[in-house]
């Protein structure tokens, strides 16, 4: 697996790499906030409550992981709302695949239409996310599941530069940057 570069920050970018549960939050955490707050925010949670893992961020009291989104520098902007959105997708990772978060793309060797199906069924993980999640897994992650380049279209496009997953160093997130800027005015028009 390569590095993953997504953030600028060192630190953050090691845990996404190692875990795949911190990568799994960080892009749920990606709407409505700058891509590289959203991939810093699972560095954020572990350095408040010393992990970030299915199992501890579920049984964590609400109220008091709330207040964990809030702390400055706040891990979103919508603090209450994705405190809720993380332990509803830790919970369901803890329960239905125990704890184990890699095993949404690996467990019984699911094709790529399989492992789209399964994040879909993750809360916060719409059409759009989760296709660009599985891209991520392709292109980042070395994830070969047969047709997941075609279920995450057009994300999965070789050579493409219209997500997180295209990202690798400065200059792709710049590109990436350009082409999300292109669609916006693009769609205005």
């Amino acid at each position: 697996m390569t590095p993953l570069h997504l953030t600028g920050d060192a630190a953050a970018d090691t845990l996404l790499s190692e875990n795949p549960f911190a990568l799994l939050v960080g892009m749920l955490l990606d709407q409505q906030i700058a891509m590289e707050t959203a991939f810093v925010g699972p560095a954020k949670i572990r350095d408040r409550i010393g992990a970030v893992e299915p199992a501890t961020i579920a049984a964590y009291d609400a109220d008091a992981f709330a207040l964990v989104f809030r702390q400055s520098p706040a891990v979103h902007r919508f603090p209450g709302s994705m405190a809720k959105r993380v332990q509803a997708v830790a919970e369901v990772v803890a329960t239905n695949w125990n704890g184990d978060t890699a095993s949404i793309w690996t467990a019984d060797n699911p094709t790529g239409p399989e492992i789209l199906r399964r994040l879909k069924a993750l809360p916060g993980f719409g059409e759009q996310k989760a296709k660009i999640f599985l891209a991520l897994l392709g292109k980042r992650l070395g994830v070969d599941a047969d047709g997941w380049r075609e279920a995450s279209a057009p994300y999965g496009e070789d050579g493409s530069y219209r997500s997180v997953a295209d990202i690798v160093d400065p200059e792709s997130l710049t590109r990436v940057r350009e082409t999300k800027r292109a669609a916006k005015a693009a769609a205005k028009a």
